[in-house]
């Protein structure tokens, strides 16, 4: 008999490297999923793993497996910690997105870190994790994978668009949900920051005081990528080999970069948000807090902007990830063809148990 409510934890590192969200969830149903965010905290990385994280795509594949069952265990201990500190009692089971270390789809390869069964083992508790694999099998882009929760959870709302590390839309077109990456985020503004030596850029406050440069804007704004139908998704080797190399072309202050950057993101936004003005954009992730880079979406676009309470913004991701969990438990839908470009609508992930 399928189980009609569950306590998980959530578990998510993303690109922008802000550190390990956990969320510890209550998932009911009763005709509709509901759910409430019961506890939940960011564990930043130390210097030695932030090192290690913004390495891996220069890594070799031996490293990579020595990196991986040390990160497996590094989680663990992350997770026991949370729980104990939090003397959590009821879980069901722990759903990890783990940390994406490489991600090239279109040539059937996308590698999580930290999915391996010694993490059930050592927390002696069921781990649902490694959710992109399956589809890339599948010809899909092994991302984005939150949409089945924005259907599921977050249906009143036209757009749910999430400002982490890349910006990700999803949206209802047409009786299927649609979702895809638009642009890079965290990953360049935190690491233009990092060079006037900030961890990020708060509130957009430096890129507000820099001066936009418009042959760069242009530049940026006709990649290819940006011209690409969806299904579509980004990752870190596209930064390092697309994004990177541009604006350093330049040689201009990183606060000009910033500024630029800025807007070419709001710019990418402002393409996807077309149709009438009654609707409504939800906002999440670390971007949220950008107040520069809200305000400028909100100059190029008619939609109403919603930004949710702090839970919703920081945990939206691992919260779904733990949905994503208790789905597959269920031998459920997890994964949508038409968010991913995979041959079928699926129930991805792995199932370890202690």
């Amino acid at each position: 008999m399928l189980k009609n409510k569950c306590k998980v934890i959530g578990v998510m590192s993303g690109t922008s490297l802000d550190g390990i969200d956990l969320a510890y969830v209550t998932f009911e149903f009763d005709k509709v999923w509901q759910f409430n965010i019961e506890l939940a905290e960011t564990l930043e990385y130390d210097t030695k793993w932030l090192k290690i994280l913004q390495n891996l795509t220069s890594t070799s594949v031996e490293q990579l497996q020595i990196i991986d069952v040390n990160y497996t265990l590094y989680l663990a201990q992350v997770i026991k910690e949370f729980i104990k500190k939090n003397q959590i009692v009821h879980i069901d089971a722990i759903c990890s997105h783990g940390h994406t270390a490489l991600h090239e789809p279109s040539k059937g390869l996308t590698y999580q870190i930290g999915n391996k069964n010694i993490l059930s083992k050592d927390l002696n508790l069921t781990v649902i994790c490694d959710f992109r694999v399956q589809d890339v099998e599948l010809g899909g882009q092994g991302a984005p994978l939150v949409p089945i929760g924005d259907r599921l959870l977050f249906a009143d709302y036209d757009y749910c668009l999430n400002l982490g590390g890349f910006a990700n839309i999803s949206t209802e077109k047409e009786g299927k949900r649609i979702a895809y990456d638009i642009c890079a985020v965290n990953t360049v503004l935190n690491h233009y920051s990092e060079l006037l030596g900030y961890k990020y850029d708060d509130e957009g406050k430096i890129a507000s005081k820099g001066k936009e440069n418009e042959k760069l804007l242009n530049e940026l704004n006709s990649l290819d990528f940006f011209h690409q139908t969806f299904p579509k998704s980004l990752g870190i080797e596209w930064v390092k080999k697309e994004i990177f190399p541009i604006i350093d072309n330049y040689h201009i202050n990183p606060q000009d970069v910033l500024r630029t950057f800025v807007e070419h993101i709001a710019f990418q936004i402002s393409r996807e948000l077309i149709g009438n003005d009654k609707e409504t954009v939800l906002i999440t992730g670390g971007g949220a807090y950008n107040l520069f880079l809200i305000e400028r979406i909100k100059s190029m676009t008619n939609k109403r902007i919603v930004i949710p309470n702090e839970l919703i913004i920081n945990y939206k991701e691992a919260m779904i990830f733990g949905l994503l969990g208790v789905l597959k438990l269920r031998g459920e839908i997890n994964c949508l063809s038409s968010v991913t470009g995979a041959k079928q609508d699926h129930s991805s992930g792995v199932i370890f148990r202690p």
